[in-house]
């Protein structure tokens, strides 16, 4: 008994020597953010920030968000990437079980004879052994942290891979916006091409009987044949377009449904939306915390590399019961237990650890590098998204006053036309510079709404909770 006890004695001392051991991982400081501290565009300070403001907040057409919800249930990039997390999580509690010790019942018997040559007795002889134990299997005492180092590391990589799949969902969201949007802009091009197509077919009739009266001349005739035939050719290229537009999206929400264009609202999305500082986006931005992640990692492999130039000490032990014979196994006396610290201590290796090391702290001087783009990346996407809605935004007012302008510029083409004071080029002139004006407004529309969707994916807005959304 009293040996029994001195064992589990010198086991749970050794344990508890192991869990308080120390770590040879250097201690993490954040790199300083390479970038300014302001934007060179500001941004509206009573617009809502795209940090607190939740996708379905931002989304404000229902029909864009539904379309969104579907595109989170069943893209199947993000799917994969919600996979990656889960394997990442289980990766993660196989290197954290190695933290603590691993108890094992086990149950045996061998039967074996021994030739009279081999027995000590003369005789043939058949010996028997039964036993039944619990044991502690090749537990490793961390007593320099390579095993803590190994779990932090993993960890942090999980938690990378988990920032990585939010980054996709924020994209994901983007793409969805700016497809819908594409294909809408492509829907009103159509449409614009088509009344276009029947306003120069009347046109072209028009023109065919006036010169049959000899009011109009061959070349008037051929001028509006060919701005018939032109808008033809536009209508069937904004077809193509819209067809295609719909295939991205429907590629995008992957649920098998064919999605036809619909009309959103003229502001699907909110049109103001605050940057905050440059030195939110390293909270922001899940690319960002997954590189600091990946950095943390890099930063504790190098402390298990240090380890590994120090003593290792494992221990395995078992306690049960052993006997002869099978009936006496769990009879008084049989009581068994085995106790086998082992150590080990790196004398050569050829200069491996040493390599290993040298290989974790460049991986980390790379994760380094890595995270200082990423925050470069963030800077440059969130500033081009700025500049963006900031000219767009004065860009559309422009291009609506200039619609207007055309207009009006085309009703008194058509009147002098009409009244014989200008002649039939100045007339098509007009014609072709309305379409021109109204075809660049939707663009530019379209153009507006889809950069208001990349600044808010480039500033990491989109899940955080709000009261009335649920992600």
């Amino acid at each position: 008994m009293n040996g029994q006890k001195n064992m589990r004695t010198a086991a749970l001392t050794l344990i508890t020597v192991a869990l308080a051991g120390c770590s040879f991982a250097p201690t993490y400081d954040r790199p300083a953010a390479p970038i300014p501290s302001a934007w060179s565009a500001a941004s509206a300070a009573s617009s809502a920030s795209a940090a607190a403001l939740h996708w379905k907040d931002f989304v404000t057409d229902e029909r864009l968000r539904s379309r969104i919800d579907a595109a989170l249930a069943n893209n199947r990039d993000l799917r994969q990437a919600l996979l990656n997390v889960q394997a990442a999580r289980a990766a993660y509690r196989v290197q954290r079980a190695d933290q603590l010790p691993g108890l094992e019942v086990q149950a045996g018997g061998t039967r074996q004879r021994l030739p009279a040559d081999l027995s000590g007795t003369g005789a043939a002889t058949v010996q028997s052994n039964y036993q039944v134990s619990a044991g502690l299997m090749a537990f490793e005492l961390d007593l320099f942290g390579r095993v803590r180092s190994l779990s932090e590391a993993a960890q942090m990589e999980y938690l990378a891979t988990e920032e990585a799949t939010r980054s996709v969902q924020i994209s994901l969201i983007a793409e969805v916006i700016q497809a819908s949007l594409a294909q809408d802009s492509a829907r009103q091009r159509r449409a614009l091409a088509l009344r276009t197509l029947q306003a120069r077919e009347k046109e072209w009739q028009l023109v065919s009987e006036r010169r049959k009266a000899g009011t109009a001349s061959r070349l008037d005739e051929q001028e509006a044949q060919g701005l018939l035939e032109l808008a033809c050719a536009d209508v069937e290229r904004f077809e193509r377009e819209l067809r295609q537009a719909g295939n991205a999206l429907d590629w995008l929400v992957g649920d098998g449904v064919v999605r036809t264009a619909v009309d959103l609202n003229a502001k699907p999305v909110v049109q103001e939306i605050g940057a905050g500082l440059p030195s939110d986006l390293l909270v922001q931005r899940p690319d960002i915390r997954a590189a600091e992640y990946q950095l943390r990692s890099r930063n504790a492999s190098i402390g298990a590399a240090r380890a590994a130039f120090f003593p290792r000490i494992s221990l395995t032990g078992s306690y049960g019961s052993t006997s002869a014979e099978l009936s006496d196994l769990f009879a008084g006396g049989q009581r068994s237990w085995s106790f086998m610290p082992q150590l080990s201590l790196p004398i050569f290796d050829g200069g491996r650890n040493r390599a290993n090391l040298e290989i974790a702290q460049l991986r980390k001087d790379m994760a380094v590098t890595g995270y200082e783009r990423s925050i470069q990346t963030a800077f440059r996407e969130v500033s081009d998204a700025l500049a963006a809605v900031d000219t767009l935004r004065r860009e559309e007012q422009a291009r609506q006053r200039l619609v207007q302008t055309s207009a009006n510029t085309l009703k008194l083409a058509e009147l002098r036309y009409r009244a014989g004071v200008d002649s039939h080029l100045r007339y098509l002139d007009a014609q072709r510079s309305d379409f021109a004006q109204q075809m660049t407004l939707i663009e530019v529309s379209a153009q507006r709404q889809m950069a208001l969707a990349t600044l808010f994916k480039a500033l990491g807005g989109g899940w955080q909770a709000s009261p009335g959304a649920q992600s």
